[in-house]
């Protein structure tokens, strides 16, 4: 599989490449054996990047990436796990259930995005994954996305004031190779773009066939910056795999009429040029030349090795010049947008 940088570093990752949340047993339980095949599938496909957290399962998604790794020969691939939020042991009875997660290990979540609790969540998943070396560091869900802008003014605080000079003494030292952001709204990536200089931005949803929202300020900082850009959560929480069927959802709540309608259109336009909707989504963050990489995350091997066939699908570059019409937001993708 090919192979982009992440901005300056050096550092290169797969296209494509895979995201374990589901792994920790987002919504429905991963049993360990389905957890390895499907990491397994994953490398069978050639994907040599993969991406974790400790909020994953509460730890969960680390154990087994950490274990299905050392299998692997160490110069092959890639780990980037995630920072602010660190997990401390509760009893069985007192382990959140709201969360979406099935069967996680018994634990709960205090955020901390401070110099201290930085180096502190770092520790602890060397110790989950049972690795000696982590390449990328995330901060995870920083911004009111996550935690309602009152809150997230103190936690960015503690970010700007030294959390981001944990990253880079760990980057300056060796200890990590890349730093960034993991999040799932565009403002905040804004914000910290504007204020610092960050190798990566990993965004869930925010550059799809159907949301546009990183188009119009964080993709030419990026590239003004140098920062590279993952980017996850490509089917925008299913529909643009499932198309518009009912109950279909987007941004993790049922579709609303305006996102059904178009993507219907956007299912119309993909079979008249012949291909599935599903390998569209899949493949167009790449036309992006800031774009290192695509997540694809499932609990499934069969669904992995479905998605992996589809990558391989060729795609009209007009279908992706013609679906503007149809995203939530729909600026112009000009010649300097779209790699060819």
């Amino acid at each position: 599989m090919r192979t982009r940088t992440i901005g300056k570093t050096g550092l290169a990752v797969t296209e494509y490449s895979f995201g374990t949340a589901a792994l920790g047993g987002l919504y429905r339980p991963c049993p360990r054996d389905i957890a390895i095949e499907t990491l397994q599938a994953a490398w069978d496909g050639g994907m040599r990047y993969f991406d974790t957290a400790p909020w994953y399962g509460f730890g969960l998604a680390e154990r087994v990436t950490g274990d299905f790794l050392r299998t692997k020969p160490k110069d092959e691939w890639v780990l980037s796990t995630k920072v602010g939020r660190i997990m401390f042991p509760v009893a069985d009875d007192m382990v959140p259930t709201n969360y979406g997660y099935v069967d996680p290990l018994p634990f709960d979540v205090h955020y901390d995005y401070s110099y201290d609790g930085i180096m502190r969540s770092l520790e602890l998943s060397y110790a989950r994954l049972g690795l000696n070396r982590i390449d990328i560091l995330y901060v995870h869900d920083i911004g009111s996305y996550t935690h309602g802008a009152e809150q997230n003014a103190f936690h960015f605080r503690a970010l700007m004031d030294s959390g981001l000079k944990a990253l880079e003494e760990l980057k300056s030292s060796g200890t990590i190779k890349a730093y960034g952001l993991g999040v799932n709204e565009v403002p905040i990536c804004l914000e910290v773009l504007k204020r610092a200089s960050i190798d990566c931005i990993l965004l869930a949803g925010r550059y799809t066939l159907l949301d546009r929202s990183a188009v119009d300020e964080m993709l030419p900082l990026c590239a003004a910056r140098n920062t590279a850009v993952v980017v996850g959560g490509v089917f925008n929480s299913g529909i643009l795999a499932t198309g518009s069927v009912a109950g279909a959802h987007f941004d993790y709540m049922q579709a609303s009429e305006d996102v059904l309608s178009r993507v219907r259109a956007l299912e119309e336009l993909a079979a008249t040029n012949g291909v599935p909707l599903a390998a569209a989504a899949l493949q167009f963050p790449l036309k992006h030349p800031v774009v290192a990489s695509v997540l694809l995350g499932t609990a499934k091997p069969s669904s992995l090795r479905r998605n992996v066939e589809l990558t391989h699908v060729p795609i009209p570059d007009a279908l992706y010049m013609q679906s503007n019409a149809y995203s939530l937001v729909a600026p112009p993708l000009g010649k300097e947008a779209v790699r060819q």
